[in-house]
């Protein structure tokens, strides 16, 4: 009995079949695997941009750590008196936590871009059948290379990271660099730039940065000292400089910047010459400038207005009357020589010219004229 001829259908279908299967085989092999990897890499990544965007926007934002979930629980605390004092926010000390942490989640984001990035690229690499391992010692020989000859960029780096986590300072804030002071206007992982009281802006890397004034952190201390004269009433500068630090304290505006009373202390120094007492009040962060001002110019007010001589000027019981010499000045137009004294002047020096001996009121020709 013959066996039935293959129909060509038949063959077509066979040779479909192989195909289909070379193909499978081939695409679960190394494709599949290259697929995977950057499947998994790729939702790895999402899912750790993920988790930093929240950390850091929960950071940034305030949120308390009783509204979060799973803290549902400890809500009755925060909803206390003492719970609501401690999670109300200052606004200044809120905007400087959302900017370092929103600079640190970019740092961190971009950080886990490239470990990621790197991990999947060699080990795709490696699934098509390429040797690494040149890469890897030309990474680790450029990496030797960068470290010996990047060392101020990865010290500025590094500062700049160890200097977003501490909250050294912000945008917006009055500094003191040593060598530079001024408002720091932009804040880097490698420079931070600075804008002095003349308009300069300075661009400081943050590696060379070796210490830092921070004048607008939390609370400043604004002060005015007076130089009175040394024989000035002491009581009456305290009383004088009392009423110029409740007049700023009763200001509609700079009172509410005010965090104390403001209070008159002793003598800061002494001299011959002038006594230095001082006037000082807590204030809000930034504006000791503008409180300091005020008060300067409501003590000069005060002790205007009481008379209270400052430093330099002459006790007014020691002023002698002036002799009437300005009454010899010529007038416009008058020689000096036809310009007479008053009788009422030169009558005492007459009454002197006669008491002394003749022999000296000869010898003396500039008495005479």
């Amino acid at each position: 009995m013959e066996s039935p001829t293959p129909s060509p259908l038949d063959d077509v279908t066979d040779k479909v079949a192989d195909q289909a299967s070379i193909w499978l085989e081939w695409f679960l092999g190394a494709p599949l695997r290259i697929i995977l990897i950057i499947a998994i890499g790729s939702v790895a990544l999402a899912v750790v941009r993920r988790i930093i965007g929240n950390v850091t926007e929960h950071i940034a934002d305030g949120t308390p750590i009783t509204d979060r979930r799973g803290m549902k629980g400890l809500k009755g605390l925060s909803e206390s008196p003492v719970g609501t004092i401690l999670v109300r926010a200052n606004p200044l000390t809120s905007a400087r936590r959302a900017q370092r942490a929103r600079t640190i989640g970019s740092v961190l984001r971009s950080t886990a871009n490239i470990l990621f990035g790197t991990t999947i690229v060699l080990m795709v690499l490696t699934e098509l059948g390429m040797n690494i391992a040149p890469f890897l010692a030309s990474a680790g020989i450029v990496g030797v290379a960068l470290g010996f000859g990047a060392q101020s960029l990865v010290k500025d780096f590094l500062s700049g990271t160890f200097m977003l986590l501490e909250d050294q300072y912000g945008v917006g804030d009055s500094v003191d660099f040593g060598v530079v002071s001024g408002t720091v206007e932009e804040v880097a992982l490698r420079v931070t730039k600075v804008r002095d009281g003349d308009g300069t802006l300075w661009y400081i890397r943050n590696g060379e940065i070796l210490r830092t004034g921070n004048k607008s952190q939390e609370w400043g201390r604004a002060s005015a000292e007076v130089h009175v004269a040394y024989f000035a009433d002491l009581d009456e500068v305290q009383r004088c400089l009392r009423e110029a630090g409740e007049e700023v304290a009763a200001d509609p505006v700079l009172g509410t910047y005010l965090l104390e009373q403001p209070a008159v202390s002793g003598i800061e120094s002494m001299s011959p010459e002038e006594l230095v007492l001082k006037v000082s009040v807590k204030t809000q962060a930034s504006m000791q400038g503008e409180i300091s001002r005020a008060l300067r110019k409501a003590a000069r007010e005060r002790l205007a207005a009481a008379h209270v001589p400052m430093a330099g000027a002459e006790d007014p019981s020691t002023v002698e009357a002036d002799p009437v010499d300005h009454l010899l000045v010529p007038a416009h137009g008058t020689p000096p020589a036809q310009v007479s004294a008053p009788a009422s002047a030169t009558a005492p020096r007459d009454a002197v010219r006669q008491e002394l001996p003749q022999d000296t009121v000869q010898a003396s020709p500039q008495a005479e004229r």
